[in-house]
This record gives C-alpha cells, structure tokens and sequence, in this order.
C-alpha cells in the first residue's frame, strides 16, 4: 500500500526491488510511480529500472491496466459526446504500406457512424497516419481541442495528431522506453496504445494487430495475446472495443510511401483499389458499426458499406475532411495532381519464376533509405517518395518483366533502395499457397 512513507525516494526503491523479484504493484502504487514521474519525483534512472524489471518480469493483467488507467489519468480525457452522441477510433499496431485508415475512416463516417481519430507518424520503416494526410498541400492535422470537435461536428470525420494533454505521461514513457531497449513489452505496448485510445474518447474502438516480417508481433500466437489484452483493458473501462489479425509478412496493396498511399486509398474508394487494401478495409468498417450497433448483422453492415464505396460518399467524406482541415477538395477526386517524384526507376527481374514472398519488412527499409520514413522524430521525409510493387506473392514473373516501380527524388539514393528491394522477392519453380490477409477470427 501506498503510505506516507512513499513520499521519500526509498519507497520508490522498495517497489523497484519488489518488481525486479517478481512481485506484483498494486493500482495505487502504479498510480504514484506514474504521477511522480510525470512531475519529476520520480527520476529518469528510477523509471528506466522499472521498464527493464517489467521486460525482465512482465506485467499481470490487473497490472496492465492499472497502468493504462494511470497514463489516461496523467492528463485529460476527451469527451466527444457534446458534439456526436456516439464516434469510432480505429487503430492499427503498425506496419508497412497499411494505408487502411484513409478507406475505413471516411466509409465508417459515410454510413452514419463519426470517426473520430488521433493518429501518429511514422517511424523507421512504418508509415504514419499524419504523414499520409500530409501528401495533401495545406492540410493541418495539429488541430486544438476545438478545432478537432468542430471538424468532428461538421464532417463526421477527423484525423488529428495526439494532442499533447492527452495521456501526456504515456509520451514521456515511450520516449524513455525508446532509450533504454524497453519496447517490446506486451503488457507495456498494451497499455501505451489503450491509453491513448481511452484518453481520445471513442465509444467504438476496433484494432487491427498485425502479424509477421513486417510486424511487431512476428506470430499469430503474439499478436493474438496482444489482441486479446487490449481488449481486456477497453472493455474494462466500458468501451466497445474488437480486435482483428490480420498479416503483414508482405506490404498490403501495391503502393508503398506517403503519396503513393494516400492514391491508392483513394482508388480503393473509388472502387478500383487492391484486392487486400478492399477485403481489409471493408473487414475492419464492418466491426466499427456492428460493434456501434447501427446495423444489427453483418449481411445489413456489409451492403451499407458497398453502396458507400458505390454512390461515392465515402469519397465525398474524405474530400469533405480535407478541405475542413486547410486542404483541397479537389486533389482527392484528382490525386493525380499530387506532388510526384522526379526520378522514376523501373526494377526488373533478373529471372523467371513465381514470387514465393516479398518481405514486408525488407521493402519498408527500402522505402525508408529513398526518405520515404524517419529515423529520428523530427526528421523530414519526401512524400512523393516510395515504391509501387507490380508483382506479389504467387505472381509469374519472366525475365525482364517488372517487379516494381521506384520513387524518389535524389537519383543517389536509388542504387541502395534498388539492392534493398531486390533482395526481398523470393522465388520458386511452383506458385506458393495462399496465405489468408485476415488470420485470426474477430477477437472480442
């Protein structure tokens, strides 16, 4: 229990001990150790020595979401409800070329469910939400509060950055786990995202967890144990909250960079898009309103959804969004005006055969050495940057056919972008099996 000897450093000290030995911290003792740490009494070295015990010794699940429950607690929450009497979040744990968002958000928000979402940016070779947005001249997505609810108000639809009174410790935390190799923490990833979920105010929350080379979680069986945890902590806390698998061993769609994506969302919109980019999108809409409860089965949410992509208001939505936030309606139904690179390169392949994989991850570093992604948080990127495949897994390829199309603006980076990229097709003599883009059933 927390007393009045947790005032002084050595009570501190005395929890750190009892989590490096494997006991377990109490709501109130979690509480404190977030509180003092987001106002200094609690020292970076001590809070450093808390994250390596719990990567060492892990987090319960009581522990996780006292955790979650006290980084929503170290700032404010937003409520939504003044402005729409009910608004979904959709998110997703990372991944490369997952551009799902721009075609869920505005196809949920055309059916009569508000969207309303805090998204981040990317980092290494995972895109971001904001960055996509940014590819639109003039669009704002540092939005105040009221800038947010009335976007949110007026359209139905908003996509922001993570306002800094939100959970504000979470963002201290992550940035200490960064510096001392305390990332890959189920219990600690869990709750960082649910924070910032909670703290957004969404009544609605779905979440796509990836799996495979591209992904945090490598396997199935993770990404399943992750799901299932941040559906624990949502649930608890009174939202309606469902989880999908869904694989991320090759990039989702052909397009991969921040202009390049945000074009083939709008295709997908338009009804033309990729295969997977559609199957996804349309999974990951459907249990934002079943879970709403604004259609009673999937038959009835499924034919909404269609006759959003069909009669073009979902598309209506996005471009109603984008000019809200201080950019062109005109360049979502004429993308094609969108900054385009300079130097285009065609990758050919060297042999014939079938594509047995393309690694998601080995890409997503391609794209990352043409200034397609970040390595530090305020690094600029290239949004006309990037890479458009034009053979996947289980495509046959003869020699000299393409295998994909390279972006960039600084032809000194294609040499090294072009061996990245070569090296992530893998062949084989016979077509390769299917592999299922959605993995798991639905976890609720």
């Amino acid at each position: 229990m927390v007393d009045q000897a947790m005032s002084g450093e050595i009570a501190v000290v005395d929890l750190l001990a009892r989590k490096r030995d494997g006991g377990q911290l109490t709501g109130e003792e979690i509480s404190y150790l977030i509180r003092g740490y987001h106002d200094g009494r609690v020292l970076d070295s001590q809070m450093a020595a808390l994250l390596m015990a719990i990567n060492w010794r892990g987090l319960s699940r009581s522990e996780t979401s006292f955790l979650t429950q006290a980084l929503v607690d170290s700032g404010r929450a937003l409520d939504l409800r003044p402005v729409v009497p009910m608004a979904a979040d959709k998110h997703s744990t990372g991944g490369v070329s997952d551009k799902t968002t721009l075609v869920v958000a505005p196809l949920v928000a055309a059916c009569g469910l508000p969207v309303a979402k805090m998204a981040g940016r990317g980092l290494s070779f995972t895109g971001g939400t904001l960055d996509k947005l940014e590819s639109f001249p003039g669009l704002r997505v540092e939005l105040t509060e009221s800038e947010f609810l009335h976007t949110l108000e007026r359209v139905g639809l908003v996509i922001g950055g993570q306002s800094p009174d939100l959970a504000p410790a979470e963002g201290k935390l992550y940035a200490l786990r960064n510096l001392t190799a305390t990332v890959p923490n189920i219990g600690l990833i869990a709750s960082s995202i649910m924070a910032k979920k909670l703290a957004a105010g969404a009544q609605v929350i779905v979440l796509d967890v990836k799996a495979g080379s591209g992904a945090f979680c490598k396997t199935e069986s993770e990404a399943v144990d992750l799901a299932r945890l941040m559906v624990e902590i949502g649930q608890s806390a009174g939202r309606q909250v469902a989880a999908t698998i869904s694989r991320m061993d090759q990039p989702l769609g052909r397009a991969v960079g921040n202009t390049l994506e945000v074009q083939e969302a709008i295709a997908t919109l338009r009804g033309h898009g990729p295969e997977d980019v559609l199957e996804l999108s349309l999974h990951l809409a459907s249990q934002m309103i079943l879970l709403s409860g604004l259609y009673a089965d999937q038959a009835a949410a499924s034919a909404r959804l269609q006759r959003a992509l069909e009669d073009s208001t979902a598309l209506d939505k996005l471009a109603q969004m984008v000019e809200v936030q201080g950019g062109r309606s005109a360049d979502v139904y004429h993308p094609e005006n969108l900054a385009s690179a300079p130097y285009v390169e065609t990758l050919r392949a060297q042999r014939a055969g079938y594509v047995t994989a393309v690694d998601a991850l080995k890409v997503g570093v391609a794209c990352l050495t043409l200034g397609a992604g970040r390595t530090k948080k305020d690094q600029s990127i290239d949004h006309a940057a990037g890479i458009v495949l034009h053979a996947k897994r289980g495509s046959y390829v003869g020699v000299s056919d393409a295998l994909a199309e390279i972006h960039c603006s600084d032809d000194r980076k294609l040499g090294r972008a072009r061996e990245l990229l070569e090296d992530a097709f893998a062949w084989g003599e016979e077509p390769p099996g299917e592999i299922a883009l959605i993995a798991s059933a639905t976890v609720l």
